[in-house]
């Protein structure tokens, strides 16, 4: 990630906001706003719902939807700490053979 950032204009639910964006994450960023939106949108239908309300619901709905994707795909963040932890005592043990003795 750069050091640097610039703005970005974006637009949630018909509303503009302002953010700060380091240049490599502009079009994630703007990907991000679209998928939000159109998220917003969908849940408000022809309602008039206050944004934050909306906005609410919709980080709700897509951390609900996080969790459940890592639930099915089995993602384990301690067994993999674990598995990446045996692996540097691998590599290390490795290194430890190749490097003669001073």
């Amino acid at each position: 990630m750069s050091g640097t950032s610039s703005q970005l204009d974006i637009k949630l639910a018909g509303h503009e906001f302002r953010v700060a964006c380091p240049p490599d994450e502009r079009e994630g960023l703007i990907a991000a706003a679209e998928l939000v939106d159109r998220k917003m949108r969908e849940l408000a239908g022809d309602k008039r719902m206050n944004l934050e309300r909306l906005a609410v619901v919709a980080a709700l709905h897509f951390a609900n939807e996080m969790l459940r994707n890592m639930r099915t795909s089995g993602f384990d963040i301690d067994a993999g700490r674990r598995r990446i932890l045996d692996m540097q005592a691998r590599l290390d043990t490795a290194l430890n053979e190749l490097t003669p003795p001073q």
